[in-house]
């Protein structure tokens, strides 16, 4: 339980830490909260020689409305974001979400950059990223660069980032006034990893969705955008035979693996009923 030797770096910016990774190639591992990589290395899972710590880069702590997008920077703490009155008011799902994280001490270390860079398919943050259909910038030696969180993650662990680039922020464009929002997650215990939890982020217009979103989380390789079961929601008034065919899209979508949380069957019939919960709960915030 003792990590390996390592030198430790503390750059004061992105720019000075995009050197020092580079320098340092397959050596050089960056570290922002430390909740994902710092039990990696004392398991010697991960064993970098070389550890970039991001702590003291002020410009990614940072929480703004740019025009109609919000931009978290990466090191914002989930502690933050429970605490922004600005997402309070914005986009409150991700206060929503935060609280669901571990527990308080976790939290006020844990970032949403690192939860959602590492591509844990078992972090909350990913699908609801999705949802909003968010965008992350990368820095590399290249300069800066877009993705989509929809086009983010590739496999359990395997992101569109390359090794090379750090995620500096978060990009959303904020939802509409009024939008209906839910995060629905199954647990064993308070903190736990979920058995499968669903996010849904839509809006209503005379009674009518006008536009719709659902991701799950744990139940794949990686989270997973379910956009059949957003399409099926738009243009209708989201009855319970709308929310069944959301839900029997979403359970065809997911594909989990069986662990100690449950067999595969079970987890893929979790997802279902948090999807179920999920619209049926922003729908009511969506009506007021």
């Amino acid at each position: 339980m003792i990590p390996g030797a390592f030198e430790y770096h503390r750059p004061g910016s992105v720019d000075e830490a995009v050197t020092l990774l580079t320098q340092h190639g397959d050596e050089g591992r960056v570290v922002a909260g430390g909740h994902s990589l710092i039990p990696m290395m004392k398991l010697r899972l991960a064993v970098p020689t070389h550890l970039i710590d991001l702590g003291s880069v002020a410009d990614l702590k940072d929480i703004k409305a740019v025009g109609p997008v919000i931009e978290i920077g990466a090191m914002t703490t989930q502690h933050d974001l429970i605490a922004s009155d600005l997402l309070a008011g914005a986009c409150p799902i991700l206060r929503e979400v935060a609280l669901t994280i571990a527990d308080p001490q976790v939290r006020y270390c844990g970032t949403v950059g690192g939860n959602v860079a590492n591509g844990d398919p078992g972090n909350d943050m990913p699908a609801v990223m999705q949802c909003l259909d968010a965008s992350f910038l990368l820095r590399g030696p290249k300069g800066d660069r877009q993705v989509t969180a929809r086009a983010f993650y590739e496999a359990a662990y395997f992101t569109a980032r390359a090794d090379d680039e750090i995620l500096t922020s978060i990009s959303i464009p904020a939802p509409a006034t009024g939008h209906g929002y839910a995060y629905e997650k199954l647990k064993r215990k308070v903190g736990d990893y979920a058995i499968a939890a669903a996010a849904v982020v839509l809006t209503m217009e005379g009674g009518t969705c006008k536009n719709a979103a659902v991701a799950l989380t744990n139940v794949g390789d990686t989270p997973i955008y379910v956009e059949a079961a957003g399409t099926s929601l738009v243009g209708t008034p989201v009855d319970d035979g709308v929310i069944a065919k959301a839900v029997a899209a979403a359970k065809a979508a997911a594909q989990p693996a069986a662990d100690m949380r449950g067999p595969k069957e079970y987890r893929a019939h979790a997802a279902g009923v948090m999807v179920d919960r999920a619209i049926k709960r922003a729908l009511a915030r969506a009506k007021g």
